[in-house]
C-alpha cells in the first residue's frame, strides 16, 4: 500500500498535468523540434517556419523550454539532446508517433465520467480509426517496442525453437527482435491486414523478409493457420473480454506443437488489481476505447492458462518503464 502523503499542491499537480501533455503534444504537432534540428533559433524564426502566430510560437517555445524540452539562450531556442534525440523526426529514436497516438486520446480522456457511468467505450479502438490514427498507434507501438524489445528477448530463452507464432503483432516488432537473437528463428505475424503494410515494411528494413512471413487474419474471430513451437501473445489479452481472452489463449495453444511455449506479455496487474500505477491506469484506457477490455492480474492471466491446458507456469522477471510482464508455460 502507498502511504504517501497527498498534498494540495500534489493534488493541484494531478488536476492539471494535462497542460504538460498538451504542450508537449503541440510541440510535436507542429514539428517545432524537427524545425529547429541542430540550429538556434529566435522565435521569430520558427514562426516563419511552421507558419505559426508570433506571439503564439514565442509563448509556446518558452514553456517548453520551462519543461526542460529546450534551451533558451539569449532569445535563441536550440534543442536539448533528449528532444533532439527523440522529438526530432531525424532522430532513428523518433517518439512522435506515440505522442500523436496519445494526443488522439485525450478527447475520449476528458469524458473518463461518462464510460465509468455507462460501462460504454467512448471512442473505436485505434487500429479501427482512419488513416492517421492508424499510423500513430502502429508506429508509436513499433518505437516504443523497439527500445524495450531487445532487452526483453534476451530474458526469454527461445534458442531451441523453430517457429514463432507473433499473435496480434503488429507492425512485427517483437517477431524482428527474437528473431535477430535466435539465428535459426522463423517467425509468422498474425494480424489484420490493415496492419500488412506497417510489419512488411519494418520486416525489410531488417532484411528478414525470407524468415518472417505476414498472415492476415481476425484471431478473435477466426482460427490460426500452421504449427508453431512458441507463440508470443503481447498486448492483446487486454483489449477483450476475459471470456474472449481465454479463447484467444486456447487458439493460440491448439496452434502449439506438443512441448510448444506460450508466453503472454501485457501490463499485469497485482493481483489486488490496484496496482502497480500504469497498468491500472491502462485498465481505464481499455474502458475508454474497448467493450470489454482491461489490464489483468498474474493470477487471472496464470488462471487462463491453466484452464487452457498450460503448465510450468511461471513469471518471468523483466524491468520496463511501463510494468509490463511476462507470463510463460508449456505445452505437454
Amino acid at each position: 500500500m502507498n502511504t504517501q502523503q497527498i498534498t494540495p499542491g500534489a493534488i493541484i499537480e494531478i488536476s492539471g498535468g494535462y497542460w504538460k501533455t498538451c504542450t508537449l503534444h503541440a510541440g510535436v504537432k507542429l514539428d517545432i523540434f524537427t524545425v529547429i534540428g541542430s540550429e538556434q533559433l529566435t522565435s521569430e524564426d520558427v514562426a516563419q517556419k511552421i507558419d505559426g502566430d508570433k506571439r503564439g510560437v514565442k509563448i509556446l517555445l518558452n514553456a517548453l523550454t520551462a519543461m526542460n524540452l529546450l534551451v533558451k539562450e539569449d532569445g535563441f531556442f536550440s534543442n536539448t539532446g533528449a528532444s533532439a534525440s527523440f522529438l526530432s523526426k531525424d532522430a532513428p529514436q523518433y517518439m512522435g508517433h506515440i505522442s500523436m497516438h496519445h494526443n488522439n486520446l485525450v478527447a475520449s480522456w476528458s469524458q473518463l465520467d461518462a464510460a465509468v457511468r455507462t460501462g460504454v467505450p467512448i471512442r473505436e479502438r485505434a487500429s479501427m480509426r482512419n488513416e492517421e490514427w492508424r499510423e500513430s498507434f502502429l508506429m508509436g507501438m513499433f518505437n516504443m517496442a523497439m527500445m524495450m524489445a531487445p532487452g526483453i528477448v534476451k530474458k526469454i530463452d527461445i534458442s531451441k525453437r523453430r517457429h514463432l507464432l507473433d499473435l496480434g503483432g503488429g507492425p512485427g516488432t517483437y517477431a524482428i527482435n527474437y528473431c535477430l537473437n535466435n539465428p535459426h528463428l522463423k517467425a509468422t505475424v498474425y494480424d489484420l491486414p490493415t496492419t500488412r503494410p506497417f510489419a512488411e515494411r519494418a520486416i525489410e528494413k531488417f532484411g528478414l523478409t525470407g524468415r518472417i512471413r505476414f498472415m492476415d487474419g481476425n484471431y478473435t474471430e477466426e482460427g490460426i493457420e500452421g504449427t508453431y513451437d512458441v507463440a508470443w501473445l503481447s498486448h492483446i489479452l487486454h483489449g477483450e473480454a476475459p471470456e474472449d481472452c481465454q479463447k484467444i489463449i486456447q487458439k493460440a495453444v491448439s496452434a502449439l506443437e506438443t512441448g510448444g511455449m506460450i508466453l503472454i506479455h501485457d501490463f499485469i496487474l497485482d493481483n489486488t488489481l490496484d496496482g502497480p500505477l500504469f497498468p491500472a491506469l491502462f485498465s481505464l484506457n481499455m474502458l475508454l476505447g474497448t467493450p470489454s477490455g482491461q489490464a489483468y492480474s498474474e493470477q487471472q492471466i496464470s488462471d487462463m492458462l491453466g484452464k487452457a491446458g498450460v503448465k510450468e507456469i511461471r513469471r518471468i522477471s523483466i524491468q520496463t518503464p511501463n510494468d509490463s510482464g511476462v507470463i510463460a508455460g508449456v505445452i505437454e
